[in-house]
Formats: C-alpha cells, sequence, structure tokens
C-alpha cells in the first residue's frame, strides 16, 4: 500500500473517506470535469465533491499562492489546474512527477501531508485521446499552435507518439524557442512562419485557448487549412471550434478535445482518490455533462 492509498483507505465505520477537489483557471464556468468527477464518485458510492475556482469570478489581484493555501487548509484532496496558471503553479510545490518536471507545466496538485505534489495528466490524456481517434494518421511533420503549458504536454505526447518532428508555433516566439530548447530534441523546432509550416504538415494541432467560448476564433486563418489535413483540437468547450468546423468541412480527419479532457480526468481522479475510474463511464458522465450543462 503506497502513501496516497494509505491516506485514502475506508475510514473505521468502514465507509470510504470523503474526496474534495477542484479546478483552478480561468473561464472555466463550461467545464464538464467537475460533473464527470462527482459522477464517477457516485457511481463508485465514493462522497465526492468537486468545485469551480474560477479566476475571471474572483477579485482582482487573488493570488495563485493564497488560493492553493486555502484549498490545503480546507482539506481539498488535490486541485486541477488549468490556463492559464499550469506553469505558475510549479513554485508552489514541493515535487514534481518525472513527466511533470520534464514537461514543465502542472495540471494536477495532490495535497498530501503538508506536501504538494505536481502531475502532469495531459500528456498521456491526448496521447491517449490521438491513439483511439487518429489511429492511422501520419506524423512526419506535425505543426503545433501554442507553446504554453497545454502546448508542452502535447509536444511531450507527439514525441511518445513517434511524430518525426513537430514544427512549434507561437504568438510569442521566445515561448516557441524555450519549448524546444526544453525537450532539447531535434525532433522538437520552433518556426516563425506558421502557414508555410501548414504547407508541409501532415497534420495540426491547436494547444492554444483560441476557440473557447470565453476566446472565441481560431488561432490561424482557416483558409490556411487543406483537406489532406488532420486537425486536432484541446479545446471541448465549445464541443467543436471554429478551426474543428472549418476542418470538418473540408474533409479533414479531426480529433476534438474532448478525448484529451476525459482521459486527463480518468487520471487525475485515480491520484486525488486512489480508486482507477471506469474510462467508460467517464465518457459517458462527459457526455451526460453537456447535456445537463445545456439545459440551463
Amino acid at each position: 500500500m503506497n502513501a496516497l492509498d494509505a491516506k485514502l483507505r475506508p475510514a473505521r465505520d468502514g465507509t470510504q473517506q470523503a474526496v474534495l477537489a477542484g479546478l483552478i483557471g480561468h473561464g472555466i464556468g463550461a467545464s464538464r470535469t467537475p460533473y464527470m468527477h462527482e459522477a464517477e464518485g457516485t457511481r463508485l458510492g465514493l462522497p465526492y465533491s468537486y468545485h469551480r475556482i474560477d479566476l475571471a469570478e474572483l477579485p482582482a489581484g487573488t493570488q495563485l499562492a493564497d488560493l492553493l493555501d486555502k484549498a490545503e487548509a480546507e482539506g481539498y484532496r488535490g486541485l486541477n489546474i488549468t490556463h492559464p496558471v499550469k506553469q505558475a503553479v510549479i513554485p508552489l510545490l514541493h515535487e514534481l512527477s518525472p513527466e511533470a518536471a520534464a514537461i514543465g507545466a502542472v495540471n494536477t496538485v495532490v495535497f498530501e501531508a503538508g506536501r504538494r505534489h505536481g502531475y502532469n495528466t495531459d500528456c498521456w490524456g491526448f496521447a491517449e485521446s490521438f491513439r483511439r481517434g487518429l489511429t492511422e494518421a501520419r506524423r512526419e511533420y506535425v505543426v503545433l499552435l501554442g507553446a504554453g503549458g497545454a502546448g508542452l504536454a502535447v509536444a511531450r505526447a507527439l514525441l511518445d507518439l513517434g511524430a518525426s518532428q513537430v514544427a512549434v508555433f507561437d504568438t510569442d516566439p521566445a515561448r516557441a524557442a524555450a519549448l524546444a530548447e526544453r525537450f532539447g530534441s531535434k525532433q522538437i523546432v520552433p518556426v516563425s512562419d506558421a502557414e508555410m509550416a501548414l504547407h508541409r504538415a501532415d497534420g495540426v494541432v491547436n494547444a492554444t485557448p483560441i476557440g473557447m467560448a470565453s476566446y472565441p476564433g481560431s488561432p490561424i486563418p482557416l483558409g490556411w487549412l487543406k483537406p489532406r489535413h488532420w486537425v486536432a483540437d484541446i479545446i471541448y468547450f465549445p464541443a467543436e471550434t471554429a478551426l474543428l468546423q472549418a476542418a470538418r468541412g473540408l474533409g479533414c480527419t479531426v480529433l476534438p478535445g474532448a478525448g484529451m479532457a476525459i482521459f486527463q480526468a480518468v487520471k487525475a481522479f485515480e491520484l486525488f482518490s486512489g480508486i482507477a475510474p471506469d474510462a467508460e463511464a467517464m465518457t459517458r458522465h462527459f457526455l451526460a455533462a453537456g447535456k445537463v450543462q445545456g439545459s440551463r
């Protein structure tokens, strides 16, 4: 029994200890993650509460460090971390998993015995979604849009998936260069001309927030897409971004962000609860969350 399992052992009366978790990010009102976690907790007979902590709704000047302190003091088992603080959270943690340290971004924090452990479940989440949804996709040359926290995880996933070369474009060239330098791989190169990169690309991944309900639009001019491209997006609210809609209209093979959202949650749920959830059940919860939120 590891330390996490020991912490989550049943109470003396035979009931499972309650899990309190949450999500910190900006503009996360449409996130389906809370519903997924709570529904799976209910399915497993586990008292489970999951709360949104939306930076967009908090007073100006609210500090991330204060939010972590408060969550830990209130007995949170852990927190998911999303845009724009996946990198900003790292100095506030005591240790990182090997994968999170290599990627340089954290999307899951676990509180245990006065220490804060950082993990990255986005990388596995994207890779698992890709393996299931783009099995036959050619990966000789892939364009990655965005070099922030999500971009770091996707870059690592693309390498794990066997991409021969990943061209990274960011509106801040220094961030793209820093991502390439972090991995120290000749397979990852920063580019300054996304249009030119797309001319030779097999596929493109959007790892920017552009396309989210709170950041509408497309990260690139839609006319740059060609029918031969496959197009993946990490955004899932809305379910289909302007980028994916245009790609689908051209006949491109597309990969929506729902898969990454589901599979990263599968790993996070296990980190918070010590119990491995059922991925198919989590998928059903994700779809049900869309219906529930759509009816409000």
